[in-house]
């Protein structure tokens, strides 16, 4: 890991203004964040347009933000995927990855993201600190939780929006009922749910509606040979 000392000069350019990933969601509904992801842990997923590209076509398609996975080794990404997106789209946009170290969170605000994924189950009892390092960057922190003693951890950070992975991290597996289930007492307790993983038809969105604000929609987009249609398949209900 690098220090935040020995930062690479290209991200010590002046920093871009923040967009809002909250304002976004809730502009719309059914909300669908898209995700450029290029490879999963099951493999490639078939996306073939470069990321700018391949944002600009999700964002004519209806995504309220675009979520970019710059997690190189499993994800085949890149952090610079950031800087390519950004030129192409003015919409939100999310930084994906496996983030550990505080230096990490000023590296997305120095790149153009707008807001950082922060895996709860990844970060532990840091998690609070993590999410005030990047309020305090001027980003907006999406914690991922993967059950409900997560989801209270989450809740008793400082974080609005908290993203629920239908996916087991430590077995893969889906469980589509996931973020159904988990979402109430995200809702009530006044933050912003968001349905992640799993989601491959329309029908589900509005489904995750029901109790989530937003839906995060990566290889069934990404993979389409149309990605704008594929887009608006699961925005327009």
């Amino acid at each position: 890991m690098m220090r935040a000392e020995a930062l690479p000069e290209v991200f010590l350019e002046e920093l871009l203004p923040v967009r809002s990933l909250k304002r976004a969601i809730l502009s719309r509904s059914p909300a669908v964040i898209a995700e450029v992801k290029y490879a999963s842990p099951h493999g490639r997923t078939g996306a073939t347009l470069p990321p700018g590209q391949l944002a600009a076509a999700m964002a004519a398609g209806g995504a309220v933000a675009i979520s970019v996975l710059t997690e190189p080794t499993v994800f085949a990404g890149d952090p610079l995927f950031i800087r390519e997106v950004r030129r192409h789209i003015s919409l939100p946009i999310l930084r994906k990855d496996i983030l550990v170290h505080p230096v990490q969170i000023k590296e997305s605000r120095a790149i153009g993201a707008d807001a950082v994924l922060l895996i709860a189950s990844v970060i532990g009892s840091d998690l609070p600190e993590f999410v005030d390092l990047a309020l305090s960057c001027g980003l907006e922190p999406v914690v991922e939780v993967g059950d409900e003693e997560e989801a209270e951890s989450a809740l008793l950070t400082n974080a609005d929006i908290i993203g629920i992975n239908n996916r087991d991290l430590s077995t893969l597996s889906i469980d589509t009922d996931r973020a159904s289930l988990i979402a109430p007492m995200i809702r009530s307790a006044g933050r912003i749910p968001i349905a992640m993983s799993g989601i491959t038809r329309p029908d589900e969105v509005m489904k995750y509606m029901k109790t989530c604000s937003a839906v995060l929609i990566g290889s069934s987009i990404s993979s389409a040979s149309d990605p704008r249609r594929a887009t608006e398949r699961f925005v327009c209900m």
